[in-house]
C-alpha cells in the first residue's frame, strides 16, 4: 500500500494471506498495512468490521502463536463483541490465554466479561489466577459472587495453589470496590496471617478509597471503623491501625468540606 493511499478493505488480502502465515522471524513489512486499517478503523464501520473479522479468523486453528499475539494485540484495540467468541475460545489453552485476556479486558462489551467469568470455572492455577486478573481489571461487579468462595473460609489451611488463588481473588475483589465486594472482603479477618489476609485488608482499604473518592463516605467511614477496631491493641497489626486511622481522618476532611 502506497504510503499516501487510504487503508481499504480492498488493500487487505495480501496483508492477512501474510499474517496467516507468519511466524517469529518471518517478514513483518505486510503488518503495516494492518496496523494502518486498524487505526483507520475507528472511523470507518464497514472498515472495521472486515479488520476485526480477519483477525478474529487468525485465532482459529492453523495458525502460529506469533500471528495469534498479533492479531490479539490489535483486537484490543477494535474488538466488539463480534470477537469475543474466537478469543473466548482461547482461554483455555495455556499458550494463548494471556493475550486472549488482553484482548477481552479491554473489548467494551459485557460478553467479554461474561467469558472471562465463564472461563474461571473451567481452568485452574496460573490460568485461574489471570481470569481473576482480568476481571478484576475490568472492575466487574458480576464477578463478586464467583470470586467470594475463593477467599478463605476457615477449616483446613489452603494448599499453595488455593492461596495464590485467594489472594488474586481478594485484589480483584479491591478493584471492582463495589458493596458487595467489600463484603466479600470482610469475610476474611483482618488479623488473618499470610498473604491473602495482608491482600484481603489491602483490597478493603481500596474498596474505602474508591468510596471516598466518589461520594460515599458512610460506606468507606464504616470499613475504616472494622479496621481499626480489629486492629485496636494489637502490635502486629500497627500497620492497618495506622491506615484505618488516616481513613478515618479523610473521612472526617471530606465530611468537613462538605
Amino acid at each position: 500500500m502506497a504510503a499516501d493511499s487510504a487503508p481499504s478493505i480492498a488493500t487487505l488480502a495480501g496483508p492477512f494471506e501474510a499474517l496467516v502465515a507468519y511466524d517469529w522471524g518471518a517478514d513483518a513489512a505486510p503488518f503495516k498495512e494492518i496496523d494502518a486499517a486498524v487505526i483507520a478503523a475507528h472511523a470507518d464501520a464497514n472498515l472495521r468490521a472486515e479488520v476485526e473479522k480477519r483477525l478474529s479468523a487468525v485465532l482459529g486453528p492453523g495458525t502460529s502463536r506469533a500471528a495469534k499475539e498479533y492479531a490479539c494485540r490489535k483486537l484490543c484495540m477494535i474488538g466488539t463483541v463480534a470477537s469475543v467468541p474466537a478469543l473466548a475460545a482461547l482461554l483455555g489453552d495455556a499458550e494463548h490465554s494471556h493475550m486472549a485476556r488482553f484482548a477481552l479486558e479491554r473489548i467494551p462489551a459485557a460478553e467479554a466479561a461474561a467469558a472471562l467469568r465463564a472461563a474461571l470455572g473451567t481452568v485452574s492455577g496460573d490460568l485461574k489466577i489471570g481470569m481473576i486478573s482480568s476481571l478484576g481489571s475490568r472492575g466487574d461487579a458480576e464477578s463478586v459472587p464467583l470470586l467470594k468462595p475463593l477467599l478463605p473460609a476457615g477449616g483446613a489451611a489452603p494448599s499453595a495453589e488455593g492461596v495464590a488463588v485467594a489472594r488474586a481473588a481478594a485484589e480483584a475483589l479491591g478493584m471492582i470496590a463495589t458493596p458487595a465486594a467489600a463484603e466479600a472482603l470482610a469475610t476474611v479477618s483482618p488479623l488473618a496471617a499470610g498473604p491473602v489476609g495482608a491482600a484481603a485488608v489491602d483490597a478493603r482499604l481500596a474498596c474505602a478509597e474508591s468510596f471516598l473518592r466518589h461520594g460515599k463516605a458512610p460506606e468507606a467511614l464504616a470499613i475504616y471503623q472494622a479496621l481499626a477496631t480489629a486492629a485496636a491493641g494489637t502490635p502486629t497489626a500497627r500497620r492497618i491501625e495506622l491506615a484505618a486511622t488516616r481513613g478515618l481522618l479523610a473521612c472526617a476532611d471530606s465530611a468537613s468540606a462538605s
